[in-house]
């Protein structure tokens, strides 16, 4: 026999065992479907897949919640370069100025007083589908803005919707997953959106706005904006507000029915983009009227909502629109790749006088959305030009990769006695006492049904008649069981009991 021979079935009869394992036990990784049960990374049991661990029912979210923050950050890794959600938009610049005093809510220095303006640059999107994909598909539109103010940046992101789909951020890497394409086909399909969905009534109010008229909006000028958490404001004594943000095209609100979105996308996918550069390049500057809505945190029992639920609105006939300033985009920007590709926000960068509140959803966004730039763009995207402050700023990020600022201090610690720079002057911060339990729940006031319902009501018929012919064809895939469909019917019937009776009659079945 061939002595090399010989000699490689030697190793294999000695070493195979240790590739294997000492007792056999094969130690490559076996399928991540295998387990009877949910499991972290790292193989610990899963016994709550749908709630952030908070501070009592409702939050804050505690930092100790390893299975969130590794969910949420093996979702922020799942794409490069491409964003995974937001990746088709369009960026403007532009100025922010203040025209109502609102100085007793709030001491943020860029809302300070009537006249102030602040430079500001505008990102709108796409949510879910690729960069290169058609802007008249059905989908949520994002609305952020970035404020440079004297006292650093202030990033309010939100989208053209009041409400969103899910109110606790665990559900967000689920949820994107369901909106996607499937995996294996890479074919977006409404049986795993309605799949996943059935599980979540909360997001019956989202869409209310998704399946409405507003689904499709003709372009961006023509398109609210909302922040859609909720935060807080902070005044110079220490008096904390709930606060809602929302943004009014001057030019008002205009849409796309699917006959006009199929004429208008089959000619031209980046339509609204191109309204959007052609339209400040013409001169014709897009503008937005800034409102809040306040709430003293004292009265929120008082409702029969979560006011920090973010799949709800706050009723205006209780909470008033109150005027604060208003957004003009007069310049393009010069880069593409630059000021859009490499445009980062994140609800987290806020101001001296702007704070988050225990809106899980809110909770979860400020980390993920620095997580996944600090992924897509690197570590340092806060030094690129679009994404930096406008004042001067002083820290000890030092290094790391792609870090291009010129540094040459010999000191880059804190304290130190060779170094002159010290802290800024204390601001107040909402200082409300945080007591309860370690929980993992859903929060007490769901009422799911009730302002989608009311939202149904306030249509005219024919609006009606589209949002139910809208609904009709989502149920009608034929991968949805039967199950699914009575879900829904139910789910319907609840908000509208005569809107679950139509979709049911449609679809052959009971309500």
């Amino acid at each position: 026999m061939d002595p090399y021979k010989i000699c490689f079935w030697v190793l294999v009869f000695f070493f195979f065992p240790y590739l294997r394992g000492t007792t056999g036990e094969q130690l490559l990784p076996s399928s991540a479907n295998d387990s009877p049960f949910w499991t972290t990374n790292s193989g610990a049991p899963v016994w709550n897949n749908n709630s952030s661990m908070t501070v009592g029912t409702r939050g804050p979210i505690l930092l100790e919640h390893y299975h969130l923050l590794e969910k949420l950050a093996n979702f922020d890794r799942e794409r490069i370069p491409e964003r995974v959600v937001h990746a088709r938009g369009a960026s403007a610049k532009g100025i922010f100025e203040v025209t109502h005093n609102i100085s007793h809510l709030t001491f943020a220095n860029f809302l300070r007083a009537p006249g102030v303006q602040t430079p500001v640059i505008v990102r709108f999107s796409t949510v879910i589908h690729e960069r290169g994909s058609p802007e008249t598909l059905r989908d949520p539109r994002g609305f952020a803005v970035k404020f440079y103010t004297k006292e650093g940046n202030f990033d309010l992101v939100g989208n053209n919707f009041p409400v969103f789909f899910i109110r606790d951020g665990m559900k967000f890497p689920d949820m994107v997953h369901a909106l996607k394409p499937n995996p294996k086909s890479h074919i977006q399909e409404n049986w795993r959106i309605l799949d996943f969905f059935s599980h979540h009534p909360e997001s019956l109010h989202m869409f209310t706005f998704l399946f409405d008229d507003v689904g499709i909006p003709q372009d961006y000028r023509h398109m609210e904006g909302f922040g859609v958490n909720t935060y807080t404001f902070i005044s110079q004594a220490g008096k904390v507000h709930f606060v809602k943000f929302h943004w009014k095209p001057t030019c008002g609100v205009r849409s796309l029915l699917e006959d006009e979105a199929v004429k208008v996308g089959g000619s031209d996918h980046s339509h609204a983009t191109r309204d959007l550069y052609d339209s400040i390049a013409a001169g014709n500057y897009p503008e937005w009227k800034l409102f809040i809505q306040t709430m003293d945190p004292d009265h929120e029992d008082k409702l029969d909502f979560d006011p920090l639920d973010a799949t709800k609105i706050w009723p205006e006939d209780i909470f008033p629109l109150q005027p604060v300033g208003r957004m003009v985009l007069n310049k393009n920007i010069d880069n593409f790749f630059a000021e859009n590709e490499q445009l980062a926000f994140c609800p987290a960068i806020v101001v001296p006088g702007i704070y988050y509140s225990d809106d899980k959803l809110l909770q979860t966004r400020i980390f993920s959305y620095a997580d996944t730039q600090r992924y897509r763009i690197g570590a340092n995207y806060l030094q690129l030009p679009a994404n930096a402050p406008k004042c001067i700023y002083h820290n000890n990020h030092h290094d790391g990769a792609m870090n291009f600022m010129h540094r040459d201090e010999e000191v880059n610690y804190f304290p130190s006695r060779f170094d002159p720079v010290g802290e800024a002057k204390k601001y107040p911060i909402p200082s409300n006492v945080l007591m309860g339990r370690r929980e993992k729940r859903v929060i007490e006031k769901e009422n799911n049904f009730k302002q989608p319902g009311e939202r149904y009501r306030s249509w005219a018929p024919d609006r009606r008649e589209r949002f139910i012919s809208r609904w009709i064809e989502a149920l009608s895939d034929p991968r949805l069981t039967h199950e699914i469909r009575s879900i829904w019917i139910s789910y319907w019937s609840q908000a509208d009991k005569p809107l679950g009776q139509k979709i049911a009659k449609r679809l052959n079945m009971s309500a």
